[in-house]
């Protein structure tokens, strides 16, 4: 492990070194080095950043070295790997962050995602963190420790999936599954200074939790280090379970020829954008205009009273956990126990449910509103923050601080991802600035339905154009 006072990760010359999956895959495929030992130096890894990082809910390790034993196939065969504690997996409890769980009860099965992901090969390590049922934007707990950004580990490391991002940042895993439902993905990738795809809604198969929503604003998927480990797992997922809806997208390998339209927002509808974010944006922008790809200005692809159904929905999803976690998770649910975040949306809920048949009707008409601006503005991309400002520190989103104090921090923070997760359009984070002092600033870019490709291709090209940073220099 190599780590500065804030700075901490495990890179190494060992069997993992600093490939991403597919390397990692690779070199098991031609016999560099064996499953068991990738496993092995990632265990390794886990116990020199764990105590510092805090990202492993429930290790597995013992069931992960004796499935490495075993021949396997897929494009991450043999590559270690961690599923958030919000998802099934058979044999381990599901915790779901939340401290009025007690003593969750292990699994009978995996999730259908689970076995997706599964299905390319991976080896699972175990459980991460998210905080509170993910409603948070960073994983922190009313009063047990946060799980930390390996960049610097005062800082926060995004949310919800918050505990793998950190994991693959620090160089645990080269990736490890992630799920978005108001920017899940892509902002813990954004903290953490890594590649967060969401995928267009039905793309891969729905989890247990998104079948029973209204509106299903839920995407599974995974954080990584490099476009093609992402670029990869789509392909992947598309030969696993086919979406006959949506069109096959396959395995894209490098960027395009095609210069695109590119539209560019710097604001959200909750406030303005902090000046380094909004430098970093315009950077990327120059820098496309540079490769002869042309950037317009362009509305957001939602309407004035977006935030307003979006929260509300928030707030039914928090008080059907708070009034009903009993019956949907584990009869020994203490909702005492619950966090501020949840206890505060579930209040806020019940001071107007009557709003609810509208906030829905309108989340669902946002799958139209987003299409129509995208073919008004008549571009191929949309361009923007990920997060209205800089990763924050500790404590400056924590459930600890208080309902009122954080719900304004939070919603001018996560003020541009829930766009695609009620649209249902497709959207990446990707790592390509910094600030001044060196942590991670995620750049957005939003595509119509189905065209994950357009974002892949014109990922592979920035990320050979202007890189990534690496937490290693």
């Amino acid at each position: 492990m190599t780590s500065t006072t804030n700075r901490v990760h495990a890179f190494s010359d060992d069997a993992l070194g600093d490939l991403d999956a597919v390397g990692v895959a690779e070199a098991i495929s031609t016999g560099q080095i064996s499953s068991a030992e990738a496993v092995d130096a990632a265990i390794a890894r886990a116990g020199a950043v764990e105590p510092r990082l805090n990202g492993i809910v429930t290790p597995d390790f013992d069931r992960a070295r004796e499935t490495a034993s075993r021949p396997s196939s897929g494009v991450f065969a043999g590559v270690p790997t961690f599923v958030k504690d919000n998802t099934a997996v058979a044999g381990l409890p599901t915790g779901h962050g939340s401290a009025a769980l007690l003593d969750p009860p292990r699994a009978l099965a995996d999730d259908p995602f689970t076995t997706q992901l599964l299905s390319t090969g991976a080896i699972n390590l175990g459980k991460t963190s998210l905080p509170e049922f993910g409603f948070n934007a960073t994983t922190e707990f009313q009063e047990a420790e946060p799980t930390r950004n390996p960049w610097h580990t005062d800082y926060s490391c995004g949310a919800s999936s918050g505990g793998s991002a950190a994991l693959v940042a620090a160089g645990v895993v080269p990736f490890a599954h992630a799920n978005d439902g108001g920017g899940s993905i892509r902002i813990p990738a954004a903290a953490c200074g890594l590649v967060g795809l969401k995928f267009t809604r039905g793309r891969e198969v729905p989890d247990a939790q998104a079948k029973s929503m209204p509106v299903n604003i839920v995407s599974n998927g995974i954080v990584s280090r490099s476009v093609r480990d992402s670029a990869a797992f789509l392909a992947a997922v598309d030969r696993h379970t086919p979406n006959r809806a949506l069109n096959r997208v396959g395995l894209v390998e490098g960027p395009s020829d095609r210069r695109l339209r590119v539209g560019l927002i710097l604001d959200s509808l909750r406030a303005t954008t902090d000046d380094a974010t909004r430098a970093a944006v315009l950077d990327v922008a120059a820098r496309l205009e540079k490769d002869g790809h042309e950037v317009v200005e362009v509305p957001l692809p939602v309407d004035e009273a977006f935030v307003d159904h979006f929260l509300h929905y928030w707030a039914l999803l928090g008080f059907s956990m708070h009034r009903f976690g009993g019956r949907l998770l584990h009869t020994q649910y203490d909702r005492s126990r619950n966090d501020a975040l949840t206890k505060g949306l579930a209040r806020d809920f019940l001071r107007k449910p009557w709003r609810t048949p509208g906030a829905i009707r309108a989340l669902k008409r946002s799958e139209t509103v987003y299409q129509q601006a995208f073919r008004d503005a008549g571009v191929d991309v949309v361009l923007s923050p990920v997060v209205g400002y800089t990763t924050p520190l500790l404590g400056h989103l924590s459930p600890a601080a208080g309902y009122e104090v954080m719900l304004p921090r939070l919603l001018d923070y996560a003020s541009f991802t829930p766009a695609n997760n009620a649209s249902g359009g497709p959207a990446i984070s990707l790592p390509l600035a910094q600030t001044a002092d060196g942590r991670p600033i995620g750049i957005h870019f939003s595509a119509i339905h189905g065209d994950e490709r357009t974002l892949l291709e014109l990922a592979f090209e920035l990320e050979q154009s202007v890189g990534f940073a690496r937490i290693t220099t």
